[in-house]
């Protein structure tokens, strides 16, 4: 087995990366990408997203279920607000932006250390340099945004069209984790470089689960092209 050296985090200083965290061998965003972020790839790619091209992304209500035009722009069926998450996006989506942005998903080795294993030479309290925590918010799951268990956080309000929660933070607006990052834990499940018997792996949890799937054991799988209400991603380097 390869042996992993040790990582020790340090923030990044060019400008190109200013939005990353740098976690010795790799960096990662700091936030999940935003609609106004993946609105910028799609108009300089010109791309038509799979949901869109289907018509409207997935949301799980009594089985899965297509919503009329339920898109990466539109996540709940009219304009999102730009520091939203983009979701409804695929796997192949989500790598293809990370390229474009001269990047890349993050593997799930990766996702995990920086999740749950504190880098950082001096972080506020209440996090210790060394420390690996049962979720990506710390000791526990309070500041996130989940379902019913993470405490109560600031949201964009659309349970009046759900059957089950309420729907995302806009980024960088609950309470940073581990490492400094936000929304690792709950919010939206992202997309990892891992294969998970013949799908691709989701982590963290999303503002549809309880903390239960916040917790590091909880590696998840979709179809690849499955463009989902509560799927999104972040990048790594």
């Amino acid at each position: 087995m390869r042996r992993i050296t040790p990582l020790v985090l340090v923030l990044m200083t060019t400008s190109a990366n200013a939005d990353m965290q740098n976690i010795g061998s790799f960096a990662i965003d700091r936030t999940e990408v935003t609609i106004a972020e993946f609105g910028r790839f799609a108009a300089a790619t010109a791309l038509v997203t799979k949901g869109e091209r289907d018509g409207g992304g997935l949301v799980f209500e009594a089985g899965w279920t297509r919503k009329s035009g339920w898109t990466w722009k539109t996540p709940f069926g009219k304009a999102g607000q730009p520091d939203e998450p983009a979701v409804h996006v695929t796997f192949s989506e989500a790598k293809a932006y990370c390229q474009w942005a001269g990047k890349r998903l993050p593997t799930d080795r990766e996702w995990v250390e920086a999740a749950y294993t504190e880098r950082r030479n001096a972080p506020p309290a209440p996090f210790t340099k060394g420390k690996t925590y049962p979720f990506p918010t710390g000791d526990s799951p309070e500041g996130a945004n989940c379902l019913g268990d993470c405490g109560v956080v600031p949201v964009v309000d659309y349970s009046a069209v759900l059957t089950r929660g309420r729907g995302p933070s806009r980024a960088g607006t609950t309470r940073a984790g581990v490492n400094g990052l936000y929304d690792m834990g709950a919010n939206a499940w992202e997309w990892v470089d891992t294969d998970v018997n013949g799908e691709k792996g989701t982590r963290g949890g999303s503002w549809w689960y309880g903390a239960a799937q916040m917790r590091n054991g909880s590696l998840a799988s979709k179809p690849p092209e499955m463009a989902v209400v509560y799927i999104g991603f972040r990048c790594a380097k």
